[in-house]
């Protein structure tokens, strides 16, 4: 069992699958609606209907590679059962969909303590944000957290995470504006260390500057923070904006070039169409998505579930 099946949601079951029907409601509106023209007048999965369903997919943001992938997969599934009608469409794209993503398996299944997250993502997509939700979640089980401002070159985000650390009640490590965000995250682990903290989040600069100069900066921080805990950090959270749709590949491009992102965080699902990206980034990077961000409140922060997430886009489909 690893470390983050410690701790859950104070939602019960039902209100999480509230939260996430209702946070997809767009994404789910337009995603049917297409796949309804798509098939309209069609009663076997055909050639048209498939090329249609190309169309579909690529225009819902899931990505030119993975449409392609489950196009393929439902071809082959259509030559092996000969026919197929247009009614059971829903249930194999669900079915299909659902065998693309990947679970989360967290790198260390020791539970190292402190474990320190080292969160990366462009200004913008609710990177800080979502450290203050982990924060606040974290501390509901009971858990100990530090913070590190390490994103230095915005004297906003260092401002920002500290307002969350009130508002949640933990500590914030912070120094200067432009100091160095090596030695933050090494103020922050010896900090982390000498409390006895059981969680660290690492903030980190929300800049797409030269790729190499992203992986420079971010190698230099794993670095230092290995003087204090070798093998820190133990996960690298790469928080995205589902709403930016295609915007959002190219920066899960530049950041799994730049350093090795361990899990995802995509915010901003809830009034947006564009929730296939969630389905074409996971596969595409073959990263697995640990969290969805639903909505402003705390607990709108859900751990992503693929099964859950899936079932709720096809509302309940083939259950």
């Amino acid at each position: 069992m690893g470390f983050f099946n410690l701790f859950g949601s104070k939602k019960s079951k039902e209100e999480q699958k509230e939260t996430l029907d209702r946070g997809l409601e767009k994404t789910k509106e337009s995603f049917f609606g297409k796949l309804a023209r798509a098939v309209a007048g069609k009663s076997k999965v055909d050639d048209d209907v498939l090329d249609n369903l190309e169309e579909v997919l690529v225009t819902s943001d899931v990505g030119v590679d993975t449409t392609l992938n489950i196009i393929r997969r439902i071809e082959e599934r259509v030559a092996r059962d000969k026919y197929v009608g247009t009614d059971e469409l829903n249930r194999i794209l669900r079915e299909e969909i659902i065998a693309l993503l990947k679970d989360y398996e967290p790198q260390s299944q020791s539970r190292p303590t402190p474990y320190v997250i080292m969160v990366v993502g462009v200004n913008g997509v609710g990177k800080t944000t979502t450290i203050g939700k982990l924060a606040y979640r974290f501390r509901q089980a009971g858990l100990k957290v530090v913070l590190g401002a390490a994103d230095t070159f915005r004297a906003a985000a260092v401002e920002q995470i500290s307002v969350w650390g009130e508002r949640v009640g933990v500590p914030v490590v912070k120094q200067q504006m432009g100091s160095d965000p090596a030695s933050v995250a090494f103020d922050t682990l010896q900090s982390a260390v000498a409390q006895g903290a059981d969680v660290v989040l690492i903030d980190t600069a929300g800049r797409l500057h030269n790729k190499k100069g992203l992986m420079d900066e971010l190698s230099k921080i794993k670095r230092v923070m290995q003087k204090v805990i070798p093998d820190a950090p133990h996960d690298v959270l790469l928080v995205l904006d589902g709403s930016t749709g295609q915007n959002a590949f190219e920066q899960a491009k530049q950041f799994t070039a730049a350093t090795e992102v361990t899990a995802l965080a995509i915010t901003k699902l809830d009034g947006t169409a564009k929730g296939g990206v969630v389905i074409g980034i996971s596969e595409q990077f073959k990263i697995p998505v640990r969290y969805i961000g639903l909505g402003e409140g705390m607990e709108d922060l859900q751990e992503f579930d693929r099964v859950s997430f899936v079932n709720s886009l096809f509302g309940g489909a083939g259950k």
